[in-house]
């Protein structure tokens, strides 16, 4: 009582009182919603409601189902959030160690929802945050034996796609039609995307390549399970072979993306009978491409009994592409200036990328490491000279830095002062990230401003991924316990208390900008999706932010695009990062 007073400067308690008192007058306790390792560090945050408070927070732990006190404990000193300015209690309880089902309570009576303690907390997130891509497939019915509430007729069957002004050659002029069917559309829309495709797909193999034993036990259940190739496969190569037929046969060229003139309505994929474009080739597509075809060559060589040929294509493609690159070094998408030339105008996403170096560097790098064609090395070396950064779409020089490292060990001799210095200046990135982390919610994730951008919850997991590889070059448990508590902020402990998954934790978003999850008429959102989390730039205008502060500018609305929005980029260091805490446990 004297606790609760002293915090709130209220004169009286009664039992029941505080679970009365409104929202805005309660503690946030914002815990992992998912769960905690049994092992591993088990942080929660209680976010005050008023400024500037000094005062230690007891907290005490209970069953779920029972009020049995099984730990108690007092937080260190308040910290401030930098962001809102509230004051923040850190509740450290990893010294509990019994699997269970729980609940984290303060002596003002408020208590958490409950959550797990468990050896494997993430196994069924592991699998969802992988399924999500079969939800995301084009040109398919998804059925309900696999789909279940969630199934739908197929869409966009993408046979009939027209070459767009913008792309026309004098082997496929305007008008000719190409069939580029399957992939998995971007985001909340219906388009598909080869340079979002390229850094999405990478992140997937990488996770395939860096633990390839773990996927043959992780089943999704989709069509295609069982046969003799891992699911996580089996949902590459959906997107793969679309991959494929967005090159032109004839020069080795990319086109930038399939899409519709304009973004569709907030339909049924079934419903959409909008034409369809295969627009402008541009060197960012193609060096994406090439560099996934090669990374995807020499994976798929361990299963050339089962898909015949499909090594020695994406290869080929890869370096067709590259060849096509060289002769085109630095033709750019810019959608604005190709709309005052072509027409129809294409409005839906650009992605357009006008700094190159990175998408040469991972190209040429994936290529020597499949073929150790040695014409690669000059530019594969210029990897030296750019400074790793945490991974994006338009900013891919740190997938090359992956790669190597994974390969390292083949190379150590001849190479060893290259490996060295490019392992130097990667741990230089992931110290600069512990050094600076976000005191009041004990995360890397928010430890800069710059962090919270349109789909900041990417760069949580991408940075989670950053650790991840700089525990596996170390061994350094700091960098795998920094990792965990980017997961930690991803499933609760935020300054929103969403977990940002859908179909996860007690409070998840429950109208992600996604055209399915709106117009299916199910009440839940498709599961295992990551939405793009708090967003101070607000670009949608759409009402209901609750704040401008950086790191809680999020609304679960289906308007909110700039912060409730999903893509294919955000969803796939998600699934790295569960999976290589489920692959390593503590």
């Amino acid at each position: 009582m004297l606790l609760f007073i002293a915090l709130y400067g209220l004169v009286f308690f009664q039992a029941g009182f505080a679970s009365a008192l409104p929202d805005t007058l309660q503690p946030l306790i914002c815990t992992n919603q998912v769960g905690y390792e049994l092992q591993g560090k088990k942080i929660a945050v209680v976010v005050l409601p008023v400024s500037g408070k000094s005062s230690p927070v007891h907290a005490f732990l209970i069953p779920a189902e029972g009020e049995d006190t099984l730990w108690e404990g007092t937080s260190g000193p308040l910290a401030t959030d930098i962001y809102t300015g509230k004051s923040c209690a850190i509740i450290d309880f990893s010294s509990f160690h019994r699997a269970g089902k729980y609940r984290l309570c303060l002596s003002t009576g408020r208590c958490s929802a409950p959550f797990v303690v468990a050896k494997d907390p993430y196994a069924q997130l592991g699998t969802a945050v992988l399924k999500a891509y079969y939800f995301l497939r084009c040109s398919e019915p998804l059925l309900p034996e696999y789909a279940e509430k969630w199934a739908r007729a197929a869409g966009h069957p993408d046979t009939v796609v027209y070459i767009h002004p913008s792309a026309a050659s004098a082997g496929r002029p305007v008008g000719n039609t190409i069939a580029a069917p399957g992939g998995w559309y971007d985001a909340g829309d219906y388009n598909k995307y080869i340079v979002n495709s390229g850094i999405t797909m990478a992140t997937l193999m990488d996770a395939y390549e860096d633990m390839p034993r773990y996927w043959d036990t992780l089943v999704t259940h989709i069509p295609e399970t069982g046969n003799g190739i891992p699911d996580i496969l089996n949902e590459i190569l959906w997107n793969l072979r679309w991959m494929l037929a967005m090159q032109d046969p004839q020069d080795g060229g990319v086109y930038h993306k399939l899409t519709s003139a304009e973004f569709d309505g907030f339909e049924m994929p079934s419903a959409d009978h909008s034409p369809r474009f295969v627009v402008h080739k541009s060197t960012a597509a193609t060096l994406d491409f090439a560099a996934v075809m090669a990374q995807a060559s020499r994976i798929l060589q361990a299963f050339k009994l089962r898909l015949p040929g499909l090594a020695d294509s994406c290869l080929h493609a890869a370096e067709t592409a590259w060849q096509w690159a060289l002769q085109h070094p630095d033709l750019i998408y810019d959608q604005e200036q190709l709309n005052q030339h072509f027409h129809p105008s294409i409005t839906t996403g650009a992605y357009g990328d006008r700094h190159l170096t990175d998408e040469w560097c991972w190209a040429a790098t994936e290529l020597w490491l499949t073929t150790g064609d040695e014409r690669y090395k000059s530019r594969m070396y210029a990897l030296a000279d750019l400074q790793p950064t945490v991974p994006t779409w338009s900013d891919v020089r740190t997938l090359a830095y992956f790669s190597l490292f994974r390969f390292q060990r083949l190379h150590a001799g001849k190479y060893a002062n290259f490996y060295v210095r490019l392992q130097q200046q990667f741990l230089h990135l992931a110290d600069s990230l512990l050094r600076h982390p976000f005191a009041a919610f004990a995360t890397v994730m928010g430890g800069r401003r710059s962090d919270f951008v349109w789909g900041s919850n990417a760069v949580a997991a991408n940075q989670g991924m950053v650790m991840l590889y700089a525990w596996r070059l170390t061994h350094n448990p700091a960098y795998r316990q920094a990792a965990a508590s980017n997961l930690d902020y991803l499933l609760g402990r935020n300054a929103t208390g969403y977990c940002f998954v859908t179909g996860f934790g007690t409070r998840s978003p429950m109208h992600p900008h996604h055209r399915p999850s709106i117009a299916d008429g199910v009440r839940e959102p498709v599961p295992g999706l990551l939405v793009g989390g708090p967003n101070p730039g607000m670009q949608d205008h759409c009402n209901g932010y609750p704040t401008h502060a950086a790191d809680a500018a999020y609304v679960d609305d289906s308007c909110a695009y700039a912060c409730n929005e999903i893509a294919i980029n955000w969803n796939a260091p998600l699934v790295y990062l569960v999976n290589m805490l489920r692959a390593e446990p503590h």
